[in-house]
């Protein structure tokens, strides 16, 4: 069985990877591999950052690691807020401030269209090197609808639903998510 180092430490990803490669891999969070450090995430795209972290974990341990990063793209705010979706208020993790940013942005726009976007790096090698992604696409509503979720979930509604992400069942949102779709190619992928 071989192992692979998600770099993360969020049990929700663990357990999700760990359900979906079967009994053919080990996925190992940081903690496992033995690594606390605290990885920057300095990249200008979701694409460097996912990187970067896939990269850290690789170059220090010499394990197989993957690494995700996500975000929210607005077409009428120029793709923002991108990379910087968990702090685009200042304040890692704010999600209030975040979304009312977002909304106050937009104000009245007609274009709300947005998307979901999530980049897995996989570094298996010195020589293999993968990058996977998942995006839905949608629509930003006027005001906050839904409990469940969290971030972006309670102003974003995808394509051919009426609801947001935060009214979705988890299950629905997890199967049609930006995360699922990146992480059924990774699976491709890997499985082969």
């Amino acid at each position: 069985m071989q192992e692979i180092c998600l770099a993360s430490n969020n049990a929700h990803k663990i357990d999700e990877l760990r359900a979906m490669l079967g009994s053919r891999f080990e996925i190992k969070s940081m903690a496992e591999v033995g690594c606390t450090d605290d990885i920057e995430e300095y990249g200008v795209t979701l694409e460097e950052n996912s990187l970067i972290k896939a990269r850290y974990i690789f170059d220090k341990y010499r394990i197989p690691c993957l690494a995700d990063d996500s975000g929210l793209e607005i077409m009428a705010l120029d793709m923002r807020p991108g990379v910087y979706s968990a702090r685009y208020a200042g304040i890692h993790g704010d999600h209030e401030g975040n979304m009312q940013k977002v909304l106050t942005e937009l104000g009245d726009t007609q274009n709300r269209e947005g998307q979901f976007r999530t980049v897995i790096s996989l570094i298996l090698s010195v020589t293999e090197c993968y990058t996977f992604e998942g995006k839905v696409i949608g629509k930003i509503i006027h005001e906050k609808r839904g409990s469940g979720g969290f971030g972006y979930d309670p102003i974003f509604i995808p394509d051919g639903y009426t609801h947001t992400f935060a009214e979705l069942s988890a299950e629905i949102k997890n199967t049609i998510s930006h995360r699922a779709e990146a992480v059924k190619r990774l699976v491709e992928k890997l499985c082969a």
